[in-house]
């Protein structure tokens, strides 16, 4: 820590010697332990080591932003003059801001020194047990990899903070293969702070498994029908991004095209939905603690009960167009679980998908969205009937969203995100 410190002062003595007045950076130091394994079995153990630096530079409205991975004082000194560089040839905008003084605070997360004796344990037993318990699945690659690091963030506004932290890693491709039938490749990851759980039950690991096996005789879905998609947690977090980005993010806020410009306090969504940005949620190992723009790191609520609280607007969004600011840059997204068992969920069903993937292009500022439905199974009256090939799926984001047929109690909790099953009503289903 204190030779980041010593890092830093540094660099600050070379920012003032190019009379650079006006700046905001950071600096990392990074250590990753990685194992990896193919087929099966164990293939390589390494150890990799980096730096990093990114500076904003300031010059009147000018604003530039420059990175690199040498921090010597070499580096540092290429670094503050890119930096100067950038600023002086970029345009002029007002709104590119930092964070006042926001004090001095040292951050600690996580684990710091691990057991890798125990890791390694604890990945042969996940090997063993999937062999065992689940004779179809094919392990074709996994990563297991203990990240440890340190970083220091000042401006010359006076804030001063610092993080020290790590975290496991684990995360594995699989398929399924029954005769010389053979799934395409799945696969989930994680992160934790401790080894006092089997890998095999972190996460929704079994259930990805037990999908994967159970997707090696995929049948066709016939005609064109307007029904149910319960989403996997997966892909759950892959349309709430969606959501969020299309009618709530800096950009289209800025553009004027969100659909949401002016809903703040009013009901966006159906009012089975609540979710936050959380980095402080005892469920997320590693949560951001210093926003990109300088400020401590806050919790906050983006819909609930359907409510929407805040657009996700940073401080240069909110420069741009006055409007409120979130102190939260990361997407530590947090949703509330529901009423219903995934079990329940099913059984309400007349017929529909049970989706894990989509694949299709973003959504227009309308909402409209059209995809292929991957790793997917066919619900009709009330049961999952069989795995289905790829079958395409639209329909518009916020009326799906806002016609909610149920969020599950049970919850995927992957160490950066805290995502429950969502059943949207109204989507268009495609098949042969």
């Amino acid at each position: 820590m204190s030779e980041l410190r010593d890092t830093a002062d540094r660099f600050d003595a070379i920012l003032r010697s190019k009379n650079v007045d006006k700046y905001t950076y950071v600096l990392s130091q990074s250590e990753k332990q990685e194992l990896n394994i193919e087929s099966g079995r164990f293939k390589l153990m390494r150890t990799v080591f980096n730096n990093s630096g990114t500076i904003r530079v300031f010059r009147g409205a000018r604003m530039g932003s420059v990175s690199g991975n040498d921090i010597t004082d070499e580096g540092l000194a290429k670094l503050a003059d890119d930096g100067v560089a950038a600023a002086e040839s970029a345009e002029e905008d007002p709104c590119h801001d930092f964070a006042p003084d926001q004090g001095k605070d040292v951050f600690r997360q996580g684990v710091t020194e691990p057991d890798m004796d125990r890791f390694l344990e604890r990945v042969s037993e996940f090997l063993d047990t999937v062999a065992k318990e689940y004779p179809k699945i094919n392990i074709m690659a996994a990563i297991a990899s203990f990240d440890r690091w340190t970083w220091i963030s000042r401006n010359t506004n006076g804030t001063e903070f610092m993080g020290i932290g790590g975290q496991y890693g684990f995360s594995v491709e699989f398929s399924a293969s029954e005769g010389e039938r053979t799934t395409g490749i799945g696969g989930c990851g994680f992160h934790m702070k401790d080894l006092d759980t089997p890998f095999i039950e972190m996460c929704d690991i079994r259930s990805q498994l037990e999908n994967t096996q159970n997707r090696i005789f995929p049948e066709t879905v016939s005609g064109k029908f307007e029904g149910t998609v319960i989403m996997m947690p997966d892909c759950a977090l892959n349309f709430l991004y969606m959501l969020l980005s299309n009618y709530a993010g800096s950009s289209v806020i800025i553009e004027g095209t969100s659909q949401w410009l002016d809903k703040v306090g009013e009901k966006v969504a159906d009012d089975k939905l609540t979710m936050a940005l959380k980095p402080f949620d005892e469920r997320i190992i590693v949560g951001e603690r210093g926003t990109s723009d300088g400020f401590r790191a806050e919790d906050v609520t983006l819909i609930e009960r359907g409510v929407l609280k805040n657009h996700m607007l940073n401080l240069y969004a909110a420069n741009k167009t006055g409007r409120p600011m979130i102190k939260n840059t990361g997407f530590s997204l947090v949703v509330e679980p529901g009423e219903q068992t995934l079990e329940e969920l099913i059984a309400s069903v007349d017929r529909g998908l049970l989706m894990g993937d989509f694949s299709g292009g973003y959504p227009g500022t309308n909402g409209e969205f059209s995809g292929v439905a991957k790793n997917s199974f066919l619900i009709e009256n009330g049961k999952v009937k069989c795995a289905v090939m790829e079958t395409m799926v639209n329909g518009n984001l916020g009326d799906a969203f806002g016609n909610i047929r149920g969020i599950s109690k049970e919850l995927r909790c992957d160490g950066v995100t805290v995502i429950p099953y969502i059943a949207l009503d109204g989507i268009v289903i495609s098949g042969k």
